[in-house]
Order: structure tokens, then C-alpha cells, then sequence
């Protein structure tokens, strides 16, 4: 059914592989469609928890396909502002996908292993959480190729590492190691098998209340970029919808006979 991607399920867990079909798993024209498509297929099944993210083979992602996408980048040739039209709506479709990926109701686990370059990080970046294996390198490389980042990384990073590391990143284009990674926050951890270690902590979040769960997403998802009060006044509105629900009942009960 897809191109750029396989789906594989293990009971609650589901697992997106990455496979191009560009070398290294580099995303070509299909994947800008394919990849909102598979989370709409995903999130139709309610026997869904939680989803990870790989690559095919030895690698996450060596980011853009950009032979594969050499003639929609040329829509601007000689057409000028229609050109430029053009080439805005592509890559708002593009942005589009990661962007899928992020409010995605299922928390979306990326399992990096080898090298996470470009758009690849800018992927795992839309991910909740993110597990390297040892070995695994990262890059936003995008300034050597003489372009901006703009499928989200210069957006989410700061988040995720802090300005001044996301800034690094972005301006030196530099590759760093998975250790690197790991001490600036880009990644949870890094681990000797990071499709078992994320498969594990996809099980440990499916054992939770789906809603509930859900809820925690949506309301980190909603303070980003929001100020404190924003971000309590949205927790304050989803609690108020959900917390009558008759797990939390059940839990709050446990609790309180647990607590004597």
C-alpha cells in the first residue's frame, strides 16, 4: 500500500519503518503523503497505544531524497512568483506531515539508530520521545547545503535541547554522536538495541489509560511556545472534560486504599 514506509503491529504497539525508498531511507515525493495517510490509518484503530518510529536497515534517515525531489524544486524555474507560490504550498505540504506526526492523539516514539541527518531529525524531533542506539549520528545539515531547516527542526529543537544547542545544531551543521546527543537532551537515551528499548517503553505507556494519556500529549503540545498561564488555563479545560471518567473513579479509589 505504501512506498516510503511500512506498518507493522504488535498488539497495542504499532511500528513505522522508514524505507525511502531513497538510499539510507531518505524521503522522496511519497512521503509528504504517505506519512499523514499512515497516522490516519493508525489512529482508526482503537486497539492502538502507542507508535515507533525506525529505519529500514542500518539507518533512521539520511533526511531528503533530494535527487528524487529535484523536479518539484524546480517549480520555481522560470516562472517566477507562481514559481515561488508553487514551491511555498510544497513545502507547507511537507511541513504538514511532521506536523501530523506530532498531534498525533498516540504518543510516537522515535528509534534512532545510525545516522538521523536533516529531515530525519527534523522527524524524530515531531516524535514525544526519542532513543538512540549506540553508534546512531545526528545532523541538521541543511546550512551546508545553503538552505534553512524548515520541516520543523528549527521550531521543535529549542524545546527539546535548549536555544543555544539548538542553535549549534542549525548553524554549524555539524554531525554529532549519539553520547552528544544524549548529553544535550535530543535523545532519552542510548541504548545497545533501541527497537526492543523502544518497544519496551511503548508497552509501559500502552498500560495506561488511553485518554488519559492522550490528554498528557495534547496539553505538552498546547504549552510549547505558550506562557504558564495559557498552559494552565488549557489543563484546566481538559481536566474539567475528562477527569469524570470511570477509570479515574477507579483509580483515585485505589490510591486512597493503597494510601492506607
Amino acid at each position: 500500500m505504501y512506498r516510503s514506509l511500512r506498518i507493522e503491529r504488535d498488539e497495542a504497539i504499532a511500528r513505522v519503518v522508514l524505507l525511502g525508498p531513497g538510499k539510507g531511507n531518505a524521503m522522496g515525493p511519497a512521503t509528504w503523503t504517505e506519512l499523514p495517510a499512515a497516522f490516519d490509518e493508525l489512529e482508526s484503530d482503537d486497539a492502538l497505544r502507542a507508535v515507533v518510529i525506525s529505519g529500514h536497515g542500518d539507518h533512521f534517515s539520511f533526511g531528503l531524497d533530494v535527487a528524487a525531489m529535484q523536479d518539484a524544486f524546480d517549480l520555481t524555474a522560470d516562472r517566477g512568483a507562481a514559481g515561488r507560490r508553487d514551491l511555498l504550498a510544497l513545502i507547507e505540504r511537507m511541513q504538514a506531515a511532521f506536523t501530523r506526526v506530532q498531534r498525533s492523539r498516540l504518543p510516537v516514539i522515535a528509534a534512532v539508530a545510525g545516522w538521523c541527518i536533516g529531515s530525519g531529525l527534523e522527524l524524530a524531533c515531531a516524535c514525544d520521545l526519542r532513543y538512540a542506539q549506540t553508534g546512531a549520528r545526528f545532523s541538521l545539515r541543511e546550512v551546508r547545503l545553503a538552505i534553512v531547516a524548515d520541516l520543523g527542526g528549527l521550531a521543535r529543537l529549542p524545546a527539546i535541547v535548549g536555544e543555544g544547542h539548538a542553535r549549534e545544531l542549525a548553524l554549524t551543521g555539524r554531525d554529532v554522536d549519539a553520547a552528544h546527543a544524549e548529553r544535550i537532551g535530543l535523545v532519552n537515551a542510548v541504548v545497545p538495541e533501541v527497537i526492543a528499548h523502544a518497544a519496551d517503553m511503548a508497552r509501559s505507556i500502552a498500560a495506561h489509560v488511553p485518554h488519559t494519556v492522550a490528554g498528557i500529549k495534547a496539553v505538552m503540545n498546547a504549552q510549547q511556545g505558550r506562557s504558564p498561564a495559557d498552559g494552565l488555563q488549557y489543563v484546566a479545560a481538559w481536566n474539567a472534560a475528562f477527569m469524570q471518567s470511570d477509570e479515574f473513579a477507579r483509580a483515585a479509589a485505589a490510591f486512597h486504599r493503597a494510601d492506607r
